[in-house]
């Protein structure tokens, strides 16, 4: 742990006091096939595991309660609104927010432990996220080192209220941990593709309510801008025929983002929902 346990505060066990507690948050829809291994990453350390479901038809629901978690069904108004309705319902001292393509090594579960029993004057704490596309693990591309805040402890942060990609808004400081969460993104081009459609349609959607406009010459220009910073800038060429196909990837991803903004300067039709 790089500095995660404050030196001013003592072990509680020293004091008969029980170490903190720790709930894990996920929202889910059609995850049947990666959301076990998500949830079995934090049994035994975490007290509670809540899921939001918005509409799986795969069965996702049944798999989350017979491995013991609360359930939740609803609709989907958005990533960062369900997961701040998931963190509502949190009753840990602690809340760890996984996606369901993600799950904890077993170096960060024993700093998560250490944490939880030893205390700490931080409020939350970034981890490093070690991706995978298309079955291999990427170590350039702007995807290692990856860093982002998931684990904080509950009432100090709550996630910004955007469709995709939220974050969190953390009051207090913020530590650094040094396992990773391991997330199996993207397996194969079919789920890649599907993924573009989603995010460039609600990355379209949410750039045009906040009053941002596009044209086809502004996607074209972002779409090879996006290529060009990772396949050159961040090294993308390093991690191989992956590495490429992740820099196209994105290229299309942000192309068909501001292209879709562009359609909804033309005429303000709303973009596909997911």
């Amino acid at each position: 742990m790089s500095d995660g346990l404050s030196p001013t505060r003592s072990r509680p066990e020293a004091h008969g006091t029980p170490p903190a507690t720790l709930s894990v948050i996920v929202v889910a829809m059609n995850e049947a096939h990666d959301i076990g291994e998500c949830l079995e990453s934090v049994r035994g350390l975490a007290m509670e595991t809540i899921v939001f479901d918005s509409g799986s038809t795969d069965g996702t629901p049944e798999l989350c309660r017979r491995l013991g978690a609360r359930v939740f069904e609803t609709d989907w108004p958005g990533d960062g609104p369900q997961k701040n309705r998931a963190l509502v319902e949190a009753r840990g001292d602690w809340v760890i927010c996984l996606d369901a393509d993600e799950r904890l090594s077993p170096e960060l579960r024993t700093e998560i432990a250490a944490l939880l029993a030893q205390g700490t004057a931080h409020n939350a704490f970034s981890t490093p996220r070690r991706s995978s596309f298309c079955g291999r693990f990427m170590n350039h591309s702007g995807w290692w080192p990856d860093r982002i805040e998931r684990l904080f402890r509950r009432g100090s942060a709550r996630f910004t209220d955007v469709r995709t990609h939220t974050h969190l808004e953390i009051e207090g400081t913020i530590g650094r941990l040094d396992g990773p969460i391991i997330h199996i993104s993207m397996p194969d081009l079919h789920e890649a593709l599907e993924k573009t459609n989603a995010y460039s349609s609600a990355g379209a959607l949410t750039m045009f309510e906040a009053g941002k406009r596009s044209s086809l010459a502004k996607a074209l220009g972002k779409g090879f801008w996006a290529f060009f910073r990772t396949w050159v800038i961040r090294a993308g060429f390093l991690d191989g025929a992956e590495g490429l196909m992740l820099a196209i990837n994105n290229a299309e991803t942000t192309y068909y983002r501001y292209a879709k903004l562009a359609l909804l300067t033309r005429d303000g039709k709303v973009a596909k929902k997911r």
